[in-house]
């Protein structure tokens, strides 16, 4: 099976190579809390087949270093390019600077002044601005995030949230990539549509315990994929040791981070089939 999907998935990245570079236009929309969210918005040429809202990590949309400084990192256009060859259009909320904070990584936990809250706010915001678009269709929209945004994947699919359960959007579909499961699974998270994790087997800033059992006791699937650290699915970079993270399995020693490509191709060969499933 994973043989096809690899197969699948090559073809995939040559038809995102077409779309290589694809340009996002600037969006607003309100969260529910009032803030003002700005995004970027990617669509193909023709109508889309479907929506999806991609949150970031800790560490924002952009880029801050090296080429890309001030743009999409790389990841990020990766994605939009990906799923905009697919026909999908993509929707990116920049949850940090219109809070005034450009990262939250370097920062402990219990000290964030941006949390699953806001987050999840924001993602109900944009499923609602979503749903008022006249090219989109309302129930045609999937979540996907990393680490963080993993996070409010999970926060605004959490039926026991009660502006979760009173939202009018429901997406077709969570896909969360290596996020913190441990809030949701001591909280009783309960989903309000198929849920899929994407994790690392050695991560050691969001570790893959706790989205085992989240998975097992909710009925998602979560799929662990092996010698893979957090954020496996960059398309740039290498394994290195972030001494500045405070937080993760060993508070203070740092968290290891970097690519695998192997990873990356099964798991984003599982998402696109995913979302084919969920958007038919």
């Amino acid at each position: 099976m994973w043989r096809g999907l690899r197969a699948l998935f090559a073809l995939e990245l040559a038809a995102a190579a077409l779309a290589a570079g694809a340009q996002p236009v600037g969006v607003s929309f309100g969260s529910l809390d009032g803030t003002a969210i700005r995004g970027l918005l990617f669509q193909p040429a023709a109508a889309p087949r479907g929506t999806v809202i991609a949150l970031h990590g800790c560490g924002g949309l952009y880029a801050t270093t090296g080429a890309r400084q001030g743009q999409l990192n790389a990841r990020h256009q990766a994605m939009a390019d990906l799923l905009v060859a697919q026909g999908y259009a993509v929707l990116f909320p920049d949850s940090l600077t219109p809070r005034g904070e450009t990262e939250l990584c370097t920062q402990k936990i219990g000290q964030r002044r941006i949390d699953q809250t806001e987050r999840r706010v924001d993602v109900l915001g944009a499923l609602a601005w979503v749903a008022a678009q006249p090219w989109a269709k309302p129930d045609r929209v999937a979540l996907l995030g990393w680490s963080h945004g993993g996070s409010a994947v999970l926060s605004s699919t959490d039926l026991t949230r009660r502006d979760v359960a009173a939202a009018r959007e429901k997406p077709a579909l969570a896909v969360a990539f290596y996020p913190g499961c441990s809030a949701a699974r001591k909280g009783g998270y309960r989903p309000s549509t198929r849920l899929a994790l994407m994790v690392g087997e050695k991560d050691d800033w969001t570790p893959p315990g706790p989205c085992i059992e989240l998975g097992q006791a909710v009925g998602a699937e979560v799929n662990v994929y092996p010698d893979s650290y957090h954020d496996f699915d960059n398309p740039v970079g290498a394994l290195r040791v972030r001494k500045d993270v405070p937080n993760g399995v060993n508070p203070g020693q740092g968290v290891h981070v970097g690519p695998n490509p192997a990873a990356r191709r099964d798991a984003y060969a599982r998402l696109l089939v995913l979302l084919r499933e969920a958007m038919p």
